[in-house]
């Protein structure tokens, strides 16, 4: 079950040097809600992160919530069918949406949310709060999808479970913050695919910057940019009849680096 799949918090704070950063409050973080931004995703194997965290506790601050390090998220991911959202992505198409519900599991929060990647890069997330994990579309969040996507939220049904470990680190030089995707796990039905050895950065910023003290580091230790899209991702494996013949090169590096292989380029 995916609430099983849960790294211990002292392991992560340990094994990431995580009680070095300045804390930083929920309440705080207003300042870098950044709903409308640029994303740039990495993917890297755990032991680079930890080689590189110990290096990055002057430039950020990392969240604590109720005395934790790292919170547990759960979303289930809907889709058309016959999988419209997702093969638009599949297809390269810049325009394109994901609708998931999101909980936040330490703080018992949870939300409807619909992201937007438009044609000019950027992200636009909306969403709505709803009083548990929305695991159908009722009358409420089909109003708020009816105006925030291009779709009928009719034809919306959960295909996809993923639960992970995120820690954020928020920069005390920009508009920025960095979230840290650990012990990232896909299920569907009675299958289950987890991948503990790997790691999504994603650094968020107003506007896309290599200043960024993670950026500077990553790209020192030859972790290049990679667009990956959890869901995505975890339909490619999962769901072995659609279509995910675009997705085999970052498949194939996503197993070599979930075996904690060191990183190496998709050409």
């Amino acid at each position: 079950m995916l609430q099983d799949l849960i790294i211990p918090q002292p392991d992560i704070a340990a094994a990431l040097a995580l009680h070095h950063y300045a804390p930083i409050s929920l309440s705080k973080m207003g300042r870098v809600a950044l709903l409308n931004r640029t994303d740039t995703k990495y993917v890297l194997p755990l032991a680079t992160l930890q080689r590189i965290m110990p290096q990055l506790t002057e430039v950020y601050s990392v969240l604590v919530v109720q005395g934790k390090h790292a919170s547990h998220y759960r979303t289930l991911y809907f889709d058309s069918a016959d999988f419209t959202l997702y093969h638009r992505h599949h297809a390269g198409i810049l325009d394109r949406y994901k609708v998931r519900a999101r909980e936040y599991v330490d703080s018992h929060l949870a939300f409807l949310e619909v992201k937007h990647k438009t044609n000019k890069g950027r992200t636009i997330k909306s969403r709505m709060q709803t009083p548990e994990l929305a695991d159908e579309i009722g009358v409420e969040t089909a109003a708020f999808l009816h105006d925030t996507l291009p779709f009928d939220p009719a034809r919306l049904e959960p295909k996809l479970w993923v639960a992970y470990d995120r820690i954020t680190l928020v920069s005390e030089l920009r508009q920025e913050r960095v979230t840290i995707d650990l012990n990232l796990a896909f299920s569907w039905q009675d299958e289950t695919v987890s991948l503990p050895q790997l790691v999504i950065v994603e650094v968020k910023q107003d506007g896309f910057s290599t200043q960024s003290g993670m950026i500077r580091l990553l790209r020192q230790n030859q972790v290049q940019p990679l667009g990956f899209s959890k869901y995505c991702m975890g339909v490619s494996l999962l769901y072995s009849q659609i279509k995910h013949n675009n997705f085999k090169p970052k498949l194939r590096l996503v197993q070599k680096l979930a075996q904690g292989q060191p990183h190496v380029y998709l050409h």
